[in-house]
């Protein structure tokens, strides 16, 4: 890591360095409170001690080419020989998990890594580091932070003294802000231990800081690069709420790739089971109360990309759907029947999202069919296949209304003589999780009734399609 804390000083003067711990210190002309005011200073700002004058420093600001004067109570020296990193590395672990402190507890890491043998440096400076650079990027994206933005704007330029990069972007309809994560990723590369590990991997495969403006290919890569962090988190000697951390993340991000390899035209078997599977093996009597929304958003977004793992099979049904290429990158879709072919399908409509043959289900009636289309990694809709009075139609049922954020919705079962579809569906709306069971109107596509849990309905309970109850991720 860079570090600013003092420049070099002639070898028969040591330079003496000290870190402001205050906000909005004034650095004065003079070594009196009257006296006119320089500078303001921040706490995790470091100066350059070059005397002292009753109860005033004399200093230099490096970072801004200013001299002046800073009384002495609102700052510390900073002792920067071999001898006393052990009392710099004591100040850093007290400070990681103290919210506001972040940007003194990164002037005093970059404190210590100067101080320290390179020999006796290990994983835990590091560790400490990234903690406190994520969660400073946390506090500037966090809609609360409005009221101290002069303060958190002041932090973040202390902490890009030091070498911390901190990246911002906009993601629905505000500025995210996230750290790049250099000093995880030197805590993957350090002998660290297992808790260690597992911090740096999650932080750096956080969802909310992919660039949204990222290339479909360059997004592909990171998912990857991403699942491979994840894979190589040692979890054998971790707490169950940390595996459970990194099972929910791993989920989402197979799924992702899942969706990914599909859209490439590559076998995405093996990573639809993968998620699956991550998702399975999370321990719901472990689940940290701070972890139920991951585990909500993971499940949908294993839940829109499930059918990767599905296997393959045979309509049993006249009523059907095949697949052909379109323009560049479009899918088109045709529904056929025993007298109808693909030169002259009863209806077609291309795409340019991923279509799932294997999910396609007609009723018995061979009047309606269903079939799940998805135009996003987090996204999927169901396609209604049905036959009206003017003939066939194709209606869209989104996950929610809306702009798409995370959900899926999907078939859950036909009621035999009505005109009605069974659908489950799970989304994140404006922040807010929903989940619901629904009796759906083909003709209209209107919700007749619905309910937080099948057994709430009837028909729903009752008609259910088997195959349906056994692989969605809905009746967790």
């Amino acid at each position: 890591m860079q570090s600013a804390i003092a420049d070099p000083a002639p070898a028969d003067k040591p330079t003496v360095t000290a870190i402001v711990t205050q906000d909005q210190t004034a650095l004065r002309a003079a070594a009196r409170d009257s006296a006119q005011q320089q500078a303001v200073l921040w706490q995790g700002d470091t100066l350059e001690v070059r005397g002292q004058r009753q109860d005033f420093l004399q200093v230099y600001d490096h970072r801004r080419e200013r001299a002046g004067y800073v009384r002495a109570a609102q700052v510390r020296l900073l002792p920067l020989e071999a001898d006393n990193a052990a009392e710099l590395l004591a100040v850093v672990r007290f400070l990681r998990e103290t919210p506001g402190a972040e940007a003194m507890g990164i002037a005093y890491a970059a404190a210590y890594l100067k101080a320290a043998p390179a020999s006796a440096i290990g994983a835990e400076p590091f560790d400490a580091l990234g903690t406190m650079a994520e969660r400073l990027a946390r506090r500037a994206s966090s809609h609360h932070a409005k009221a101290d933005d002069a303060v958190i704007a002041a932090h973040l330029e202390v902490v890009a003294n030091y070498g911390i990069v901190i990246s911002s972007f906009e993601r629905e309809g505000r500025m995210q802000l996230c750290y790049d994560g250099e000093a995880f990723r030197r805590v993957l590369a350090l002998n660290a231990t297992d808790e260690q590990k597992a911090r740096a991997a999650l932080a750096l495969t956080r969802a909310e800081c992919i660039d949204p403006d990222l290339t479909p290919t360059n997004r592909a890569s990171l998912d990857s690069w991403r699942g491979e962090v994840l894979a190589r988190a040692p979890r054998a000697n971790l707490p169950e709420h940390i595996k459970n951390r990194l099972r929910l993340r791993s989920a989402s991000v197979w799924a992702s790739i899942a969706f990914e390899r599909t859209r490439r035209g590559e076998p995405a078997q093996e990573a639809g089971n993968l998620a699956m599977q991550e998702l399975a093996a999370v321990s719901k009597t472990e689940l940290a109360e701070d972890d139920a929304s991951a585990y909500n958003d993971a499940a949908a977004h294993v839940g829109a990309s499930r059918w990767a793992s599905a296997t393959v099979h045979t309509p049993s049904t006249a009523l059907r759907v095949v697949t052909s290429a379109g323009k560049t990158g479009e899918t088109c879709i045709a529904l056929l029947d025993a007298k109808h072919d693909q030169a002259a399908p009863l209806a077609q409509r291309c795409t340019f999202a991923i279509v799932w043959p294997d999910s396609a289900a007609a009723n018995a009636q061979g009047t309606a069919l269903a079939l799940a289309v998805q135009p996003l990694d987090s996204w999927r809709e169901l396609w209604l296949f049905h036959h009206t009075s003017d003939g066939w139609r194709i209606d869209v049922v989104p996950p929610a209304a809306g702009d798409p954020e995370l959900g899926y919705v999907e078939f859950a079962g036909w009621i035999p003589g009505a005109d009605k579809v069974l659908t489950a569906r799970e989304a994140r709306i404006n922040g807010r999780f929903e989940r619901s069971f629904d009796i759906l109107e083909m003709q209209t596509l209107a919700v007749e009734k619905h309910a937080d849990s099948p057994s709430s309905l009837t028909l729903f309970y009752r008609w259910q399609d088997p195959a349906w109850k056994h692989q969605t991720v809905s009746l967790r």
